[in-house]
């Protein structure tokens, strides 16, 4: 079997439902109550993966190649954004963590969107919370380095087969 475009991004797709389920593993087994951030981070990988699964579907040319690209790219960009927020916000010194506030829902049903996102982009001490580490980085740190993973592999996708092909 070789690599190619098709095959890559749908391999990038996996990986985005990987995380995706390991996210839904430590809310519903072992316990880790997702924070807006996360959940905000969540929307940002299933888009990535969502860009993933169209550009393996569609399987396009060289010019449009790059057009997926850059949407996943973006997608990732922009879940790489909020994950750097979220661990910036854990990062802080105690007493400079924003108060917490109301949960996703309550401002869901209270506010605009738009009033929503900048809501929770501001950040509160849920938020800043560290539930769990791995090798001394935080869930969101994971996360922000799983994001820019993606933008990476994402950039690979149309020339990782090319350069394959020549090494072979």
């Amino acid at each position: 079997m070789t690599l190619n475009f098709r095959l890559l991004n749908l391999l990038g797709f996996l990986g985005c439902i990987f995380g995706l389920l390991f996210a839904l593993y430590l809310q519903h087994y072992r316990g880790y109550e997702p924070c807006p951030f996360c959940i905000f981070q969540r929307v940002a990988m299933l888009a990535t993966g969502l860009v993933f699964l169209a550009a393996a579907i569609h399987g396009p040319k060289v010019g449009g190649q790059w057009v997926y690209v850059f949407l996943s790219s973006m997608a990732a960009l922009v879940g790489a954004g909020i994950a750097a927020r979220h661990v910036w916000l854990q990062s802080l010194p105690p007493d400079q963590v924003p108060a917490c506030g109301p949960t996703l829902d309550y401002l869901m049903d209270m506010m605009p969107l738009q009033e929503v996102v900048a809501t929770v982009l501001k950040g509160d001490g849920n938020c800043a919370k560290i539930d769990a580490q791995w090798l001394g980085i935080s869930l969101p740190g994971w996360t922000l380095i799983a994001f820019i993973g993606f933008v990476v592999y994402a950039v690979l996708t149309p020339v990782l087969p090319k350069i394959l092909r020549k090494s072979a």
